[in-house]
């Protein structure tokens, strides 16, 4: 009942001795995540959280010891690009990157790369993944939402919380929830968590929450019109925000009258997607 990650996910954290990495560890095994290891340069041979997860130099050892599968990254914006260089080359199939304030040039750099490595992105500056009762690879609360046939996307953090508590309000469930994150270059687009979603046979719907700049979401409607059999209800935040001004991310920031939110939300009703005035409305929708 899900995409990308699982219970057979083996989950490696990035940056583990770190405060963020270390609180956020913690709560992932407290969800059920199987947490294998953690990789520190300098810190190989400790544990952390009482014994319960070993750390490593690298990321090629802790595959070597741990079976891991994926890794999520917290590891500070000045070394994050190095860090996903690493795990990419020591065979990991699915990096998930939290960091945040990575430079647009190193992850122009990181995409190029791993596009030929063949190795999937989630961010960064993203908060993850979570597919409910099975693993939460990130930072979205695992207790905001309940196992279902709903499939999430988002560019934005707290209103992917917003709409997970709605849904849960409901007694709407989640197949898997995607943050892809809100900066300009990123690994994991709309549309391919959209693909992923029609593909997946325990997904009936899907909730997409975009965002002003860029042009993203009039592509991912171009897909929906195209490719999607499933129905697919969408908010766009920052409908009220001036022109030139960034808004939280990055990459929302409308410039010579592209990334508007009105068209975006004018794509998406072409493409016969129901769309939301505000996060609450989602379930209704639905």
């Amino acid at each position: 009942m899900s995409i990308l990650v699982n219970k057979n996910t083996r989950l490696l954290v990035q940056g583990i001795t770190g405060n963020e990495g270390l609180f956020h560890t913690q709560q992932m095994i407290a969800y059920g995540t199987n947490v294998v290891a953690g990789v520190t340069p300098g810190k190989g041979g400790e544990w952390v959280l009482d014994g319960k997860v070993p750390v490593f130099d690298s990321i090629k050892m802790a595959i070597e010891a741990s079976g891991a599968n994926t890794t999520v990254n917290f590891v500070p914006a000045r070394f994050a690009s190095d860090s996903i260089f690493e795990a990419a080359d020591a065979g990991i199939s699915l990096i998930v990157c939290i960091s945040e304030g990575i430079p647009v040039q190193d992850m122009m750099r990181v995409r190029n790369y791993l596009d030929q490595k063949k190795v999937r992105l989630v961010g960064p500056n993203c908060p993850g993944l979570l597919t409910p009762g099975e693993a939460k690879v990130g930072i979205i609360p695992g207790d905001i939402a309940i196992p279902g046939d709903i499939g999430v996307v988002s560019r934005s953090g707290t209103l992917t919380y917003e709409v997970l508590y709605a849904l849960k309000l409901v007694n709407r469930g989640v197949s898997t929830c995607v943050g892809i994150g809100g900066d300009p270059i990123n690994g994991t687009n709309f549309i391919d968590c959209l693909g992923m979603f029609e593909a997946d046979p325990h997904t009936e719907k899907v909730i997409l929450i975009g965002e002003i700049g860029g042009s993203d979401e009039e592509k991912a409607a171009e897909f929906i019109a195209d490719h999607m059999t499933k129905p697919v209800v969408s908010f766009i935040a920052g409908q009220t925000a001036p022109p030139g001004k960034r808004m939280g991310h990055a990459g929302a920031i409308v410039e010579g009258g592209s990334g508007l939110a009105s068209d975006k939300i004018k794509a998406l009703l072409a493409a016969g997607v129901k769309v939301a005035s505000h996060p609450e409305e989602i379930p209704s929708l639905l």
